[in-house]
């Protein structure tokens, strides 16, 4: 795809910030605290987060949290109530503001603010997201934020990228989505018809599907590789 951009979209985490404390780190802390060993990891909470919250409800993390982690204890054969305590605790300990830019980040908008209309389709709720920007600071450096899973379907549904297209008045055809993911990014934003930039960030496999561009960090987004 060739041809004038007028919008760029973004996605949030592991693109433009990543928390200071892994999830892993956080769920290590609550399994010891409860007195259990580790019966799932943070790949399978992300990975399967969404059985457990109906596209576009609003469901509040926190509560579609308990319900996941309920529902892994019982897998692994203790009570329910073992899981919700966990995910307490999960959510007493992760603080959504302790969070920092990736190598570039912050560039790479202060550049591209400059010449296109920006925006932001994120999977999560805004309770959550919201307090990301604002520890970054860059709370209101968007035009528009969909939130996946809330305002829409989860990425890579195209519903959140049109959704935030339509808000900011931008053909798909002339917008550019940045994201880590394969999954939901690249195949989101092809969806919908926008062209993808994947930011690699040192994986050397052969991407599938084929992103539009690919950046190794965001500071090789600051030279607008769509132009």
């Amino acid at each position: 795809m060739t041809g004038p951009v007028d919008a760029v979209l973004f996605d949030l985490d592991d693109t433009l910030c990543a928390y200071e404390r892994s999830a892993d780190d956080i769920l290590a802390v609550a399994f010891e605290r409860v007195g259990v060993d580790p019966f799932f990891d943070a790949e399978e909470y992300i990975e399967r987060l969404g059985e457990f919250s109906e596209a576009g409800s609003g469901d509040d993390i926190r509560d579609t949290r308990r319900a996941a982690f309920g529902t892994f204890a019982t897998e692994a054969g203790h009570d329910q109530a073992v899981g919700e305590e966990i995910a307490d605790i999960y959510t007493d300990e992760r603080d959504q503001t302790n969070v920092a830019f990736l190598d570039g980040a912050e560039r790479a908008l202060d550049a591209l603010a400059e010449t296109y209309r920006i925006g932001m389709v994120t999977n999560g709720d805004p309770w959550m997201q919201s307090q990301k920007l604002a520890g970054l600071g860059i709370e209101d450096r968007f035009e528009v934020i969909v939130h996946g899973g809330h305002d829409a379907p989860y990425k890579p549904d195209p519903e959140p990228f049109r959704i935030a297209l339509e808000e900011l008045g931008v053909e798909a055809e002339r917008a550019v989505h940045v994201g880590n993911s394969l999954a939901s990014d690249v195949t989101g934003a092809h969806a919908a018809g926008l062209r993808s930039v994947w930011l690699a960030d040192g994986e050397t496999a052969d991407p599938e599907p084929e992103p539009h561009h690919v950046v190794e960090s965001l500071h090789d987004l600051a030279d607008e590789p769509w132009g």
